[in-house]
């Protein structure tokens, strides 16, 4: 029992800035995910950590300070796959010809399957450019992350582009939930079918 000498502590432990921070960006990549930059209100970052939104700005300077946080955390967690892919890469346990590229391709579409967020945040960081900074932020990001892709697989220029052109090409799939966008296969198909003149009937059809 606490005599006068002796002050209560408070039960509620005061948590680090730093640790806000972090948790901060984290629950932005979930909500930007699914909001976008315009679309997505600071309040509700704010609610899921559950702080007030004047301290997100104490902490952030501005919605897009935060949204550029998030952004970059996306690409390093990007990175860090890859780089734990490598790392994990056996020679003597690896398919037929298949290499360090092959094995970080595979984690990324083991992630597409299991984890939306970074997947939708990359589509609305690109969708985001229009801005200016974003735009200058976001380049610096994907040039990262390609120079570490190239610096980890030791691949040809040939080979780390064909890496990202697919990578864009899986993006733009796992974003519909489709696996494949091949001209000929099944839901193209299907879709097209139901499709009286295709794209030719334009908006408002």
């Amino acid at each position: 029992m606490a005599t006068s000498a002796e002050p209560l502590k408070s039960s509620r432990q005061r948590v680090p800035a730093a640790e806000r921070r972090d948790a901060l960006i984290e629950a932005a990549m979930h909500e930007f995910a699914h909001g976008g930059l315009h679309g997505t209100p600071v309040d509700r970052i704010a609610r899921r950590v559950g702080v007030a939104q004047p301290y997100v700005f104490s902490l952030f300077g501005s919605k897009r300070d935060l949204f550029l946080a998030a952004v970059e955390r996306c690409f390093e967690q990007v990175a860090a796959l890859f780089t734990q892919a490598a790392a994990e890469f056996d020679p003597a346990i690896a398919l037929p010809d298949a290499d360090v590229l092959n094995a970080m391709g595979n984690a990324y579409v083991e992630m597409l399957s299991t984890d939306r967020d970074p997947l939708m945040l990359q589509h609305q960081a690109y969708a985001a450019c229009d801005d200016e900074a974003i735009r200058d932020h976001v380049r610096i990001c994907y040039a990262r992350l390609v120079a570490h892709v190239q610096r980890l697989s030791g691949a040809e220029q040939e080979r780390i582009d064909d890496f990202f052109r697919y990578g864009a090409w899986l993006n733009v799939a796992a974003a519909m939930g489709v696996y494949d966008l091949s001209v000929g296969c099944e839901w193209i198909r299907a879709e097209s079918a139901n499709e009286p003149s295709g794209l030719d009937a334009g908006p408002g059809r």
